[in-house]
Parts: structure tokens; C-alpha cells; sequence
């Protein structure tokens, strides 16, 4: 483990926990008249905007809700702790949370490659984990106590490939996917498995691993295919060095992703490049309804800055855990997870939530388009089904 990267998880656990009490007996919280959540997120590493918007959504919805009396009377506490973008990380510190704090629930993490590895940690303690935004199936079919309050990649991929055919009428593309993350794999394999049900074409599905600079080879082997479209199912800090060097190659492909495209960071990397790119997501700040433009008031005059879908999610995800604590009849993990898993029409900022029988969220998606100033324009709502 590196120095750098340990202190700044640490730091980042002091100032967020506040005092950590030593647990008096195995299995319950040092303090009785309180409520801990765990949380656990890429705070530092390469996609550290979606654990540190994440972050500040769940204690958004925490300190709000303090501020009303708490859930049952009890105050809220969260523990957070940083993977530093590493899988074995979310699996140490999941331990940790379970075994030392001893946690209520745990919320996290965002990339299903880190929710895949900690999940059996929380599966096997028998302590509900609620994801914020882990798209992968493979999350939830860890165990019957893993949950998240996102769509899944299935009807992710959908959505693209129908926005692809349908809105932008283009039926040619090539498939640009990080090897080693399974968000990218599987959300790639979905998209061409319904690309090609409409009618679509495959010219080409190349290869990357997340933390490459270089992606000229695998770019110049997609131009000689002529796409029209090139769908990059990756994290925004590979995404935007790829659109960078796309068209200082000469390729007018338009680029099309996924929600792991969310973050400011892509405009900063991505620059003219990016600009007319396609992506689908969780929600858009531009949208009108009550709730969602309350959220974005209290956000940015909270934190300075127009929420992500990641803050939404994270917000969402805290929400979905209080209320499911408050009709449960007490704290035991059993009754959270039966209560979490009862989830029904809740109405949260990313939309009206349902929580079906696979402990997954059912909700529509919207596809966002890359504009000049970091700007993330909604285009369309498509809904499952």
C-alpha cells in the first residue's frame, strides 16, 4: 500500500466520522441512540469525482435529515472510508466497517468492479448493501442482502442502442470496451447484443485496459472500418484521451457511452473533442420537476456546483436507506433488508424507484449530450419496457 494514497484515505475518515468509540461487544454500535451507515467510494485514484460526488449526496441526505430528528430518533452517523479505485481496498475496508464499526447497512460502492468484490463481505455478515450506482448484473447476484437504487446495464445498453437507431438513425458502429472492468465488458456485450436485434452492424469490438494513455493502435484499426458511431462503455478519464486522439486521427464517428461518461472531468479531458458526444444517465439537472430542482438548489448552495448524477445517487441512496429504516421494525438486519427489499414507488431525485424481486432499481434512464462549458444537455427519457 502506497503512503500517499493510506493518509488520505485516513484523513478522509477522520474528518467525515467524527469520533470513532471503541465497540463495547461484538455486533452492536458503541453508541446505542445512534444509526451508522458505512460508506465506501473512490475518493482518491482515477475516478475519484464519482466517489467524492457520491459522498456528498449520501451526507446531504444525512444531515438533512438529522437536522429533522434523525430516523426514529436516532441520529445518523456515517463512516466512510476510501478504495483509492482499488477492488482488494473495497474489500478491506468493507471488512472493516462490518467487523470494527460495526455498521447498520453499508452504501457503495460506485464501479461494479469494487461492488463485486465487497459484496460477498456484506453477503456473508448478513449486513444490506445499497450500491448508489452499480450497473453490472453481477452486483446484485451476490446475495440476497446486495442492493442498488440504479438501473442495470442490460437496459443501459438498450437505451444507447435504441438512441443510436432510433434518434440519431445511425446503424453502423464499433465497440470500444476496457477489458478490465467489468462495467465496460458487460454494458459493451449489451449493447451489441440489441445494436444488432435492431438491425444495427458490428464492424469492429477492440480492446483497452483502464489506465492507458496510448489508443492510437486500436483507433486506427476502427477508422479503416468507417463506423458511424463508436461506443466507448469506459470511465470518463480513458474517454476523454480517446476522443482526443479519435479526431487527431481524422475519425467523425460519433462517440456514444454510459453513465460512467458522468463527471466534469470529461470536458476538461475530452476539450472540442468530446463536444456532440451521447451519453445515457441516471438524471439531468436540467430537469423541471420540484424535487429534482430543490435538490439542485440545496446542492449548490451546500457545495458550489451543479450536482452529477452521482450526487443524485448517492443522495438517493441514503434516502432509500432511512426511509427503509423507518418501517422496519427495529435494526436488525434482517428486518432492514426485508424492509430495503419492500422498496415501492419511492419518489427520489432520479426518478420514481421500485426495488423488484432481483433487488434492483427499476427506473427510465435519460441520454445527455456533451456540450461547450462542461455542459451535459438532457435530449430524451427512455423507460424500461
Amino acid at each position: 500500500m502506497k503512503h500517499i494514497p493510506f493518509f488520505a484515505g485516513l484523513l478522509f475518515l477522520i474528518v467525515n466520522s467524527s469520533c470513532i468509540k471503541k465497540n463495547e461487544r461484538a455486533g452492536v454500535p458503541a453508541d446505542e441512540n445512534e444509526i451508522v451507515f458505512g460508506e465506501y467510494g473512490s475518493m482518491t485514484g482515477s475516478e475519484s469525482t464519482f466517489g467524492t460526488s457520491t459522498h456528498k449526496g449520501i451526507m446531504m441526505a444525512v444531515e438533512e435529515a438529522n437536522k429533522k430528528g434523525g430516523v426514529k430518533g436516532k441520529q445518523i452517523r456515517v463512516i466512510s472510508y476510501d478504495t483509492q479505485g482499488k477492488s482488494d481496498e473495497a474489500v478491506t475496508v468493507v471488512t472493516r466497517l462490518i467487523t470494527q464499526d460495526k455498521v447498520h447497512l453499508v452504501l457503495g460502492e460506485v464501479a461494479s468492479s469494487r461492488s463485486i468484490a465487497a459484496a460477498p463481505v456484506a453477503q456473508q455478515y448478513k449486513v444490506p448493501m445499497i450500491s448508489p450506482s452499480s450497473t453490472n448484473p453481477k452486483v446484485t447476484q451476490i446475495g440476497d442482502y446486495i442492493f442498488r437504487v440504479c438501473f442495470i446495464d442490460p437496459f443501459q445498453g438498450s437505451v444507447m442502442a435504441k438512441f443510436a437507431i432510433n434518434n440519431l438513425n445511425l446503424k453502423k458502429a464499433a465497440i470500444f470496451r476496457d477489458i478490465k472492468s467489468d462495467y465496460s465488458v458487460g454494458l459493451a456485450n449489451f449493447f451489441t447484443e440489441d445494436f444488432k436485434k435492431m438491425g444495427g452492424q458490428v464492424v469492429l469490438d477492440v480492446a483497452y485496459s483502464g489506465g492507458d494513455v496510448d489508443f492510437k493502435s486500436q483507433l486506427t484499426k476502427i477508422k479503416e472500418g468507417k463506423p458511424d458511431i463508436i461506443f466507448v462503455p469506459g470511465y470518463y478519464t480513458e474517454v476523454g484521451i480517446i476522443a482526443v486522439q479519435a479526431r487527431e486521427l481524422g475519425l467523425k464517428a460519433t462517440l456514444l457511452g454510459g453513465d460512467g461518461w458522468d463527471s466534469d472531468k470529461l470536458s476538461e479531458i475530452g476539450q472540442s473533442a468530446i463536444l456532440g458526444a451521447y451519453f445515457s444517465n441516471h438524471y439531468s439537472a436540467e430537469d423541471k420537476s420540484p424535487i429534482v430542482q430543490n435538490f439542485v438548489t440545496q446542492y449548490k448552495a451546500k457545495y458550489g456546483e451543479v450536482p452529477n448524477s452521482l450526487a443524485a445517487q448517492g443522495y438517493d441512496a441514503a434516502l432509500i436507506a432511512m426511509d427503509a429504516i423507518n418501517r422496519s421494525a427495529d435494526l436488525n438486519p434482517k428486518n432492514l433488508r426485508d424492509a430495503i427489499a419492500s422498496t415501492k414507488n419511492f419518489q427520489g431525485v432520479t426518478g420514481i424507484i421500485s426495488i423488484n424481486e432481483d433487488r434492483n432499481a427499476v427506473k427510465p434512464a435519460v441520454v445527455l449530450k456533451v456540450e461547450a462549458g462542461s455542459k451535459h444537455t438532457y435530449v430524451t427519457t427512455i423507460n424500461p419496457g
